[in-house]
């Protein structure tokens, strides 16, 4: 029966492929070609099934992937699961998805952040701080903020791409979220100057640091 469901939801899956999507995708290192607002309706469809879920990522497809996360029960997978699943897993977005929708979520979820940030691998390093992000906004006390802007000073500027980006995300939400760091958060940002020059389209904010941090702290002062 799994076998079967497997097979069935793989070929529903290739009836959703589209050319300019995955062509689109590809720019971006995933290599499928889903649009995700009919992925996302097929996850409705199908509901939370652990084990299809299970399935799908061994079939080691990112869109099927990506349909595994929506449909599991992030509780259910064990600290060595979610380690090796993190491992594995090189697509942009289903990295992205497998830590914010499934790690976060999981009462390993701390354990693992400790582990990961410390990484010689820099993608699973990045998942570390991915989740040191959350918990710079949601758990500070957990935290050592000065530390960690230490860190960032020390090793953003070389970070590989990945990684360089998730510091970069930890480092804005520091100066968001607390203001007794907010000035040495962005004086950080203005000397290593990574992603000062990011393309950014009209009407979002700019992932340069200094001006992601001022702009986001005017919007909460303008409510």
């Amino acid at each position: 029966m799994a076998e079967t469901m497997v097979a069935e939801v793989m070929a529903e899956l290739a009836e959703l492929e589209d050319p300019k999507a995955r062509e689109v995708n590809e720019k971006h290192g995933d290599d499928h070609g889903v649009n995700l607002g009919k992925l996302r309706a097929l996850a409705k469809r199908l509901k939370t099934q652990q084990e299809l879920a299970c399935r799908l990522w061994e079939t080691d497809d990112t869109a099927a992937r990506l349909l595994a996360i929506l449909i599991c029960r992030p509780k259910a997978f064990e600290r060595d699961e979610l380690d090796v699943m993190v491992r594995e897993t090189r697509a942009p977005k289903v990295h992205d998805w497998l830590v914010n929708y499934v790690v976060k979520k999981n009462p390993h979820s701390e354990e693992l952040r400790l582990a990961w940030s410390a990484d010689q691998d820099p993608v699973v390093a990045s998942a570390g701080w991915a989740l040191t992000t959350e918990r710079v906004a949601k758990k500070p006390e957990v935290l050592d903020l000065v530390g960690l802007l230490d860190v960032i000073e020390a090793e953003m500027k070389a970070a590989p791409d990945r990684l360089q980006w998730a510091m970069n995300h930890c480092l804005a939400q520091i100066g968001i979220e607390h203001a007794e760091h907010r000035a040495r958060a962005i004086d950080i940002g203005e000397r290593l100057e990574v992603l000062k020059d990011y393309p950014t389209s009209p009407g979002c904010t700019s992932p340069f640091a200094p001006t992601w941090i001022n702009e986001i702290v005017r919007r909460q002062h303008d409510k």
